[in-house]
């Protein structure tokens, strides 16, 4: 095994960093990967790396990307959910690495819902 460089923990450091901010903060949109049981054996984590390097890749600053538990639709794990600033969160369901690129670009950066893979529009909660 070999030694750590204070270069390779400075790389470890800034690396967490930009995965806490990730999760925290004001953004224009928030990624909510559903990470019960049933989504992470339907491969929900493998989304949620996705999402990670996608982000990083492209540099993106204001794009949160969190977990929540089961959305209680396991037959359709996984699943995630996008709320723009503004509008109103969608879930996509059935979801695969190529689908998630494709919600990433169409609809976080582009501000165009991709009704293909859209369960449903508009929020769970009773007003």
């Amino acid at each position: 095994m070999h030694k750590l460089k204070i270069e390779d923990l400075e790389k470890i450091r800034e690396r967490a960093r930009r995965a806490t901010l990730l999760r925290e903060g004001d953004s224009k949109a928030k990624i909510i990967v559903h990470m019960g049981t049933c989504g992470i054996s339907a491969g929900a984590r493998k989304i949620m790396n996705a999402l990670l390097n996608i982000v990083e890749e492209t540099e993106v600053k204001d794009v949160i990307v969190t977990t929540s538990g089961c959305a209680g639709l396991c037959s359709r794990e996984p699943m995630v959910t996008v709320e723009l600033k503004g509008e109103a969160p969608v879930k996509y369901v059935d979801l695969t690495e190529e689908k998630i690129h494709k919600i990433f670009s169409k609809h976080v950066l582009g501000g165009k819902i991709v009704t293909e893979y859209a369960l449903a529009i508009g929020s769970e909660r009773e007003p």
